[in-house]
């Protein structure tokens, strides 16, 4: 347990000290966030709070993954090897959400990357990696029935196409759940603890390691993120959480799992589902607003509390998915 104990406290001291060196530049650098006229109006005054603070998280988790990947090298090279996969769709989502939020607030091109651009330079990263796993490192095309205690094969054609919509779901969902001071960061951290737990007990060493460096990461960069908070995330660091996410879950053939642990994501992107749907008959809204955190918000609750209660149910779910193994 210590060595995770290590890496955890490291990747957090890490990310702290990288956080206090980029707020203050990216202040000077005004990478602010613009408020959308047509949101809760308490957003409002954040209007100028440094955004493309997931920039944080990619250099915090580059600089420890790639201090362990050669700690690893010499004693344990199999480990050190197969932490690249993870290394690479994580740090491959985050700069997708790099360029997208570089182009909206530094080029001011308010569309930032095009819908299609996007989608196909994150199918692009999903695709290698789920290459990587099933014909490099051979990781097998089963997964894990929750509660169950089976596995089951699925044919690689089915596995494939899968695998690639649980990444590119679980991307889009964690994106859906960024928009309120400290919440995607909160669910997220609680959701890649749940998979980190589950590491330990099956004696996965990777994803333990790889677990230990996000959630240090995150923690760090969540004490500026807090409400009020100090800086956002963006793009940037919502698609390399949900990546770290689904690649670690699709890692430890757990992708299932996510149905429960990653409640809250699903919830939000359930209820712009429904949003759409219902507008599109009906042209009324089913929610005052859509993603979920922002109907509560007009329904009088602070921030601080929808925070707090997601990442309750949260908590709750994530402890149901470490039984559910």
């Amino acid at each position: 347990m210590s060595f995770q104990v290590k890496i955890l406290l490291l990747s957090f001291a890490t990310s702290t000290f990288i956080s206090m060196i980029a707020i203050p530049i990216l202040r000077k650098l005004k990478v602010g966030q613009s408020e959308r006229e047509l949101g809760p109006k308490s957003h409002l005054g954040k209007s100028g709070t440094p955004t493309m603070g997931g920039i944080i998280l990619i250099i915090s988790t580059l600089v420890l993954s790639a201090f362990l990947y050669f700690d690893y090298s010499g004693d344990e090279p199999e480990i050190a090897t197969r932490l690249l996969p993870m290394i690479f769709v994580t740090l491959g989502f985050g700069i997708i959400g790099f360029i997208d939020d570089f182009k909206k607030v530094i080029l001011h091109n308010t569309d930032g990357l095009s819908p299609k651009a996007k989608m196909a330079g994150l199918l692009i990263i999903s695709i290698v990696y789920v290459c990587m796993l099933t014909f490099v490192f051979k990781n097998g095309c089963n997964i894990y029935i929750p509660f169950m205690d089976i596995y089951i094969d699925l044919p690689i054609y089915i596995y494939i196409p899968f695998a690639l919509t649980v990444i590119l779901g679980t991307t889009n969902a964690v994106n859906l759940t960024d928009g309120i001071d400290g919440l995607s960061t909160s669910v997220t951290t609680i959701i890649l603890t749940a998979f980190t737990v589950i590491s330990i007990i099956l004696n996965i060493k990777e994803t333990t390691i790889f677990g230990c460096i996000v959630i240090g990461c995150a923690l760090g960069f969540l004490l500026f993120n807090l409400h009020p908070a100090h800086i956002f995330m963006g793009d940037t660091g919502s698609l390399l959480l949900g990546g770290a996410i689904a690649g670690i879950s699709l890692y430890l053939k757990l992708p299932l799992l996510l149905l429960i642990v990653a409640i809250i994501p699903v919830i939000e992107t359930l209820s712009v589902i429904i949003q759409v749907v219902y507008y599109k008959r009906t042209k009324k809204r089913f929610f005052k607003m859509a993603p979920l955190h922002h109907h509560y918000e007009l329904s009088g609750w602070n921030e601080n509390k929808v925070v707090t209660t997601f990442s309750f149910i949260t908590l709750i779910a994530s402890i149901i998915g470490v039984l559910a193994i």
